[in-house]
């Protein structure tokens, strides 16, 4: 009889996950979709694993990843047939090109200024609602994001750390002054009138693809203040978290009793380094993402599926999303 209910239960969560969406299409469900790897149907075995890990924790750890975000609409690097390094060429610029190459600098920043409607526009999915909810139940005790589109934020999240910064915040790499990338966006158009490109397709962080002869005649304004370079507030491929943020996460871990990974590979050391941490302190590990990761061998429990269809089921189903 309970292994019947399991079933039902499982059932609905695979159901309303269709129903329940908020798309105001069929067709804008499917493009939603459309960075999600494919995975087998949702195991009630597993789920169920799953239900009692988060069900014993009492100070939960939660890491997210790009697969958190697929699911609106935000493509990963690495996922086999939909990722971007799978689909296309592009590779994400290099934190050394940004700063040494002004040209770099107008490569990018064209680049962002034509993805940035797009990016800034995707919204939190059904894993980050769920996750949200968990922070206001008291369940998670900290959670971090390897992502940078802001979507945890956006969801409501406030006990979280943005381990790579935010798409969101422009830095000056002068005097430091946070600004919002909304409010550059203005100063673009006002140096650049009439000039636009067509979107082929934002990655991960917000660039899309355009030839330097097209982002030739951009113009990118300095800094208010100081007049020195501007940067998104991200870390940019082959520079180094913020060892002050590296320490106070390691700290809200060591407050921890488990830790979920969701749609991460950890492939990214500066993320995988907590995993390691975990597993040294023996503390139960639980991963959903799909695909193989790094930690394959430290996981207690184990689902390949998406984080938004798993998610939402756990925790009483009175408190579900699904």
């Amino acid at each position: 009889m309970r292994f019947l209910f399991k079933l039902r239960a499982a059932g609905e969560c695979r159901l309303l996950t269709v129903n329940s969406r908020n798309s105001s299409s069929a067709a804008e469900a499917v493009s939603t979709l459309a960075f999600v790897p494919a995975s087998a149907p949702l195991d009630t075995i597993e789920l169920e694993d799953l239900q009692d890990f988060v069900s014993r924790s009492k100070r939960l750890f939660v890491i997210t990843g790009a697969g958190v975000s697929t699911e609106s609409g935000i493509p990963d690097y690495r996922s086999e047939g939909v990722g971007l390094y799978a689909r296309t060429e592009r590779r994400p610029i290099q934190h050394t090109d940004f700063l040494k190459s002004a040209k770099a600098r107008q490569r990018y920043w064209a680049r962002n200024f034509v993805g940035w409607p797009q990016f800034s526009s995707h919204h939190p999915n059904r894993a980050h609602l769920a996750l949200s909810n968990w922070e206001r139940l008291g369940k998670l005790h900290w959670l971090v994001t390897q992502n940078v589109d802001a979507l945890h934020s956006k969801a409501g999240h406030q006990r979280v750390t943005e381990l790579h910064g935010c798409a969101h915040r422009v830095v000056c790499l002068g005097c430091g002054t946070l600004t919002a990338r909304s409010e550059l966006q203005h100063r673009f158009i006002s140096l650049n009138p009439g000039w636009s490109q067509e979107a082929g397709g934002v990655a991960p962080d917000g660039d899309v693809f355009l030839t330097d002869e097209q982002v030739q005649h951009f113009r990118v304004p300095g800094c208010e203040g100081c007049g020195a370079v501007l940067k998104p507030d991200v870390t940019f491929f082959g520079d180094t978290v913020d060892k002050d943020k590296v320490r106070h996460v390691h700290e809200r871990l060591a407050e921890a009793d488990a830790l979920l990974v969701a749609g991460s590979s950890l492939q990214v050391y500066s993320g995988y380094r907590f995993l390691l941490a975990a597993h040294e302190k023996k503390l139960p590990i639980a991963i959903v993402n799909i695909g193989l990761t790094r930690a394959e061998h430290m996981a207690w429990v184990r689902l390949s599926a998406r984080c938004g269809e798993v998610l939402p089921c756990i925790l009483p189903l009175s408190q579900r999303y699904c």
